[in-house]
């Protein structure tokens, strides 16, 4: 007879949604996958994307053995190994490397392609190991270090309001964010506040499907929004609409952050942001007239060279306006700052003897290529799809090819980044091991339970973590900790929001919301900063209080082009998957009709999107969802299923943020007819 199980957990990918889900299970294999119906934020329902995660993990070019190089690098080409023989070779390279060069000539490169706390999360799995091992520490700055850093300068902390109270809002700005795409689930709470007569604006370059369903949409030119800001508080101020009570009791620095806000009238931030002025000054009114209101700013938002100054700027907005008095108001960016899982307990930074050196993980090219004290001669990658997803690809192209560099890559799939590695070890899905979530877009924490068995030999990695510490003859005791011990280090914080929860709560419930207020006002008596107060200014630089700063990319070129999230992959997670490859449609770049115009471009044609880094072939799709001067092509495809062997992050430089981070859409280009 056959017998059916229903196993709880959560998805592991790099979106603010963090949902719960329950898998069905019959005579060993998951048969069914749906949103928990009884988590508040999931509520049910999951993205196209997820929907097909099961056929994901079952897809017939998942990696299911250890796999050691026989071709040239680049090639793809390998031969089937055992665990013992992998293991041997990898702990004999990485001795011989140590001894020659030390410890920091390992870079271990890791990404968000699980947020797992025992499985991913940026190198969570293998931290320990690496800090026995002396090696170089990893920074995942690539996605949104900008933003969290500008927050933390204003307010102290990049955690922000509760997302569920936009149902309570009254006038709602997605700034920068295609909720429709990039987290879905908000939009229930946005129409909650939209039936309660809530006032919905999308501000972003491209009319995104968000924007199409919004009361009103603005398009400033892409890097511009920090001058935005500050024409909206400049009609703000200029309307005496400043709450002057929440400034006097809870902000520092008000007196100069206004001489800098009035140095920026509409009429000034129309030449910059090229909207006209009676759209800023509109909506400054609402702004100043509306209580509450929230703003919602994503990742994309800062990645130019003046996105963490971005951040600070449309933060302060809320400590102007005084909007975190109040359900509803306030700014989200992200809720992790809010997260009481204590990541010092899992990273066990204290088993380093020494200080190592820290390597950007957007600086992979220069990276492998330009280090020399000492080189870099190991590559591990955990993760991360860096050929895919990393700046300046061509660039990272060249680094991987280098002969003397020894590559291991942990995966599940036959990414681009797998094709350049000498050993390639099978990683589990989320199906198929334990993990502790929390989410970076609500207040809740998840545990994930196993629902089946891992096919062939592919294991969790924080469990490769432990073979390959036992096979180097390491003796410190907490390399070998299980994942039911990490994850009861990770709750162990003491933090009072995690009051209640236990892990044996955790796994008989699956989900459970933080020990928080309801509702929960996070700033509405003060900031985790220094002074207790929001930092209008913060020290003496010129850099002391929130300001425009302007995209750095050279005019060399004409159009800025955007590489925003696709609807139908997460990064290049389900880059590979052939229905969801259809949808997608290919690489394509949108351009203006007037920018198509004055390149003779006609719909459906192949083109070249180039400047002096790179290129990539595209289909042309003209439309006014994007603004003259701006073209937009969707990241997340495979350079190895494109045209050319490239995707648009060939063209993308290196360069950092202003507060760190990728520069993704602060990228000029031209194209032209192949």
């Amino acid at each position: 007879m056959s017998s059916e199980l229903k196993v709880l957990g959560a998805c592991p990918l790099d979106c603010p949604d963090g949902c719960a889900w329950v898998v069905t299970v019959q005579d060993g294999r998951a048969v069914r996958l749906r949103g928990n119906p009884e988590h508040p934020y999931t509520r049910g329902a999951l993205c196209v994307k997820v929907n097909r995660y099961l056929e994901h993990t079952q897809a017939p070019d998942r990696i299911l053995h250890p796999l050691r190089r026989t071709g040239p690098k680049g090639s793809g080409t390998f031969e089937r190994i055992s665990w013992d023989e992998a293991l041997d070779e990898i702990a004999e390279r990485l001795t011989g490397v140590i001894e020659e060069f030390g410890g920091e000539a390992v870079w271990p490169y890791s990404g968000t392609g699980t947020l797992g706390y025992l499985q991913g999360l940026e190198g969570m799995a293998g931290r320990r190991l690496w800090n026995v091992l002396g090696a170089s520490h990893h920074d995942a700055d690539i996605c949104s270090q900008a933003g969290n850093e500008g927050l933390r300068r204003v307010q102290g902390s990049p955690g922000g309001m509760d997302p569920e109270l936009f149902a309570e809002s009254k006038l709602i700005l997605l700034w920068g964010t295609n909720t429709l795409t990039t987290g879905h689930h908000l939009w229930k709470f946005i129409q909650d506040g939209r039936h309660a007569g809530a006032h919905v604006v999308a501000i972003d370059p491209i009319r995104t499907r968000t924007a199409d369903q919004a009361d009103e949409h603005l398009a400033p030119l892409p890097g511009t929004d920090a001058a935005l800001a500050l024409g909206l508080l400049h009609v703000v101020v200029s309307e005496g609409a400043e709450d002057r009570e929440f400034i006097q009791a809870h902000t520092h620095g008000w007196t100069e952050f206004r001489k800098r806000i009035m140095e920026f009238p509409p009429a000034r931030v129309a030449g910059i942001t090229d909207l006209p002025v009676d759209r800023i000054v509109g909506l400054g009114l609402r702004l100043a007239r509306t209580r509450p209101t929230a703003i919602r700013a994503t990742m994309g938002l800062q990645r130019h060279a003046g996105g963490g100054a971005a951040l600070r700027t449309i933060a302060a907005i809320a400590g102007v306006t005084g909007d975190w008095r109040y359900p509803g108001g306030g700014v989200v960016y992200s809720t992790s700052g809010h997260s009481p899982l204590d990541r010092t307990a899992l990273y066990r930074d204290d088993l380093l003897e020494k200080p190592v050196r820290t390597l950007r993980m957007t600086r992979l090219g220069e990276g492998l290529l330009d280090l020399d004290d000492p080189p870099v001669k190991v590559l591990w990658v955990t993760a991360a799809n860096p050929m895919g997803s990393t700046s300046h690809q061509n660039k990272i192209r060249r680094g991987l090819l280098r002969e003397d560099l020894f590559t291991v890559v942990v995966e599940q799939f036959p990414t681009d980044t797998v094709d350049y590695a000498d050993i390639v070890l099978p990683a589990t899905t989320q199906i198929e091991h334990r993990d502790l979530h929390d989410g970076y877009g609500h207040l809740y924490l998840t545990w994930n339970e196993p629902a089946v068995a891992p096919p062939g030999e592919c294991l969790p990695t924080a469990e490769t973590f432990r073979r390959l510490a036992r096979r180097l003859g390491l003796t410190e005791p907490a390399l070998f900790d299980d994942d039911l011990t990490l994850a009861e280090q990770a709750l162990g914080s003491g933090h009072p929001a995690l009051e209640g929860i236990t892990l044996d709560r955790l796994r008989k419930e699956g989900w459970v919301r933080m020990a928080l207020p309801r509702p929960f006002l996070p700033y509405a008596e003060g900031f985790p900063t220094a002074s207790g107060r929001m930092e209008f200014v913060t020290g003496d630089g010129p850099d002391r209080m929130p300001d425009f700063v302007p995209p750095a990319d050279p005019p060399d070129y004409p159009l800025t082009l955007i590489s925003a999230a696709s609807h139908t992959f997460l990064n290049t997670t389900f880059g590979n998957n052939p229905e969801l490859r259809r949808r997608a449609k290919g690489p394509y770049v949108m351009v203006h009709p007037d920018d198509a115009s004055a390149r003779g471009l006609t719909p459906g044609q192949r083109v070249r999107v180039f400047n002096d880094r790179g290129s990539f072939e595209a289909e042309v799709e003209i439309s006014d969802r994007v603004r003259p001067g701006v073209a937009a092509s969707p990241k997340g495809h495979w350079p190895k299923f494109s045209p050319g062997g490239t995707n648009v992050n060939a063209t993308v430089d290196e360069r950092t943020a202003d507060l760190g981070g990728a520069v993704y859409h602060d990228n000029r280009v031209e194209i032209a007819p192949l």
